[in-house]
């Protein structure tokens, strides 16, 4: 870490504190390091009087707990809060719409970032902006930090560290299942959607993006052996079981996939990844498969439609600033398995687990230890736009496992 970034008033910063995911996430650092100690961290977003209110809500642990009032289109002030601090964690979304002037400040202070973005389309406009930057200034800017993709690029990198280590060789392939989830959307990530699907209406460049396999890679390697994500039901020959498109593989896809191309091909140039859902066996498996689709295409469809859009946001849908119950958080969790293919034939197989909900519980918690790991830990890489596991894959999955709630187990 650079000498100007170890003088700074606070480890970290939480932007957007007042919102959903911000006021978890300002939980969790509370119950997790306290208020004072050994992590010295503050909350921020553009209401003082909210601020106070989130401070109030986390108890008197909380009571000297620093506030910093900045507005997401105060370009000064965002600037003045990015050079406070080794990291700013953000959880402002839309992140195309509230977030790019923070990612600015960021790295033109040297600051590191972390956010919980699954919006393709607006990481590409990040990492084409800023990479250059952010190498000269040492800003190490990380988006999906959250559900997407942590658990997603963290086991990849997980089982291909076993397999190096135990085979001497990559899997050539890899494949993420969904087995069970429990949780919800909050309005947040709905407003995100939303925002994801009228702009690649206006802009059919946007829309190319979002399609494309390999659109977060560098630019001189946006090929491989992955096609188009997976828009029908399927019968998957290794987990014997039909399979549906997993909703948030779009993104965690892309970021495996970048983060295998920025580490210089450990997998391999020919490595193949992709993410499905199961929905199990024999006719019902195949049922369950087609409805589950049938309806994710209606939802895409009515939000992409400016009527049926207004009407599911005024009577159907999540606001933003909603979200799931305390309860729903505490009881959620999800079980997701990997299984990966070595150049000799031979299968490997992993479980991810979490212990809350993943969207958010389990989400706030993995946004969290990332802020802290890069705050604190001795990470040697240098400044620009990164994946979770090609800047911090060791030391993140160590506190995913002690702090966060989740498991990485081969079986």
């Amino acid at each position: 870490m650079s000498a100007a970034k170890q003088d700074r008033n606070y480890d970290v910063i939480v932007y957007g504190a007042t919102g959903f995911t911000g006021q978890l996430v300002a939980a969790y650092l509370t119950r997790q390091y306290g208020v004072g100690g050994d992590l010295n961290w503050a909350i921020a977003g553009r209401s003082e009087t909210k601020l106070r209110s989130v401070r109030e809500s986390l108890g008197d642990a909380a009571t000297d707990l620093k506030l910093i009032v900045a507005d997401s289109t105060d370009g000064a002030a965002l600037a003045a809060l990015a050079g406070q601090t080794r990291v700013v964690l953000s959880t402002v979304g839309p992140y195309a719409l509230y977030g790019s002037e923070l990612v600015a400040a960021c790295v033109d202070a040297g600051t590191d970032y972390c956010d919980l973005a699954g919006e393709v389309q607006w990481i590409r406009k990040m990492i084409d902006t800023h990479q250059e930057r952010a190498a000269q200034t040492g800003a190490r800017i990380v988006h999906c930090c959250g559900f997407d993709s942590i658990p997603s690029d963290i086991g990849v990198w997980f089982l291909q560290d076993h397999a190096l280590k135990e085979f001497g060789t990559a899997c050539r392939s890899i494949t993420l299942y969904v087995k069970a989830t429990k949780g919800t959307f909050s309005g947040g990530t709905l407003a995100s959607m939303a925002n994801i699907i009228e702009e690649a209406k206006q802009d059919r460049s946007i829309a190319r993006i979002i399609a494309d396999p390999y659109s977060l890679n560098p630019e001189d390697v946006r090929e491989g052996p992955d096609g188009f994500d997976q828009r029908q039901v399927l019968f998957d020959d290794d987990a014997q079981c039909w399979t549906a498109p997993f909703v948030m593989g779009g993104v965690n896809m892309r970021v495996v996939r970048r983060s295998n191309a920025i580490a210089g091909f450990p997998y391999g140039r020919d490595f193949s990844y992709r993410e499905t859902m199961m929905t199990g066996r024999g006719v019902s498996g195949r049922l369950k498969g087609t409805t589950f689709t049938l309806g994710l295409g209606g939802l895409v469809l009515g939000m992409s439609l400016g009527p049926t859009r207004h009407l599911l946001q005024k009577f159907v849908l999540p606001k933003p600033g909603e979200g799931p119950s305390p309860e729903l958080q505490k009881t959620g969790f999800f079980k997701l398995m990997q299984i990966g293919h070595l150049p000799d034939g031979q299968t490997l197989r992993t479980h991810i687990t979490g212990d809350q909900d993943p969207g958010y519980g389990s989400t706030s918690k993995m946004l969290s230890e990332s802020a802290v790991c890069l705050a604190r830990d001795d990470i040697q890489t240098a400044g620009g736009v990164w994946t979770p596991a090609a800047v911090m894959a060791a030391p993140l999955l160590a506190r995913l496992r002690q702090n966060a709630g989740l498991t990485f187990e081969v079986v």
